[in-house]
């Protein structure tokens, strides 16, 4: 029976945590007000990110989210070398997919983990 990594979702801005495993950004721009040092990440995967088109779109409005998260898997669908980098890591052990929006109910992080869950079988 394969052994099935946990998926989580953080914010960038919060600090490390001893079970985050692989800390991937998945932001297209590098985040305000943080360091390389203090992120601690294991990858910066900016090409599983919203395209920029998108994510002026979608301008991290609420009304918008449902669309948002339909245009996202559909870019997402046509990244198959990004995703399956993705889908490495968390073959590898536990993934932390990092994001900078303040929003934590509607942010790109929360889109992908779950397209990765679906993607895994999960």
């Amino acid at each position: 029976m394969k052994t099935q990594h946990a998926i989580r979702v953080r914010r960038i801005h919060d600090p490390p945590a001893p079970d985050d495993g692989a800390r991937i950004l998945v932001d297209r721009l590098w985040p305000r007000g943080i360091s390389k040092a203090r992120a601690g990440l294991t990858l910066w995967l900016k090409e599983v990110a919203p395209s920029a088109e998108l994510r002026a779109w979608f301008g991290h409005d609420p009304a918008k989210w449902a669309a948002f998260a339909r245009r996202y898997r559909a870019e997402l669908d046509a990244n198959p070398a990004g995703v399956a980098e993705l889908m490495r890591q968390v073959a590898a052990g536990p993934v932390t997919l990092l994001y900078a929006a303040h929003d934590p109910a509607h942010n790109q992080a929360i889109v992908l983990a779950a397209y990765l869950e679906q993607a895994r079988g999960g």
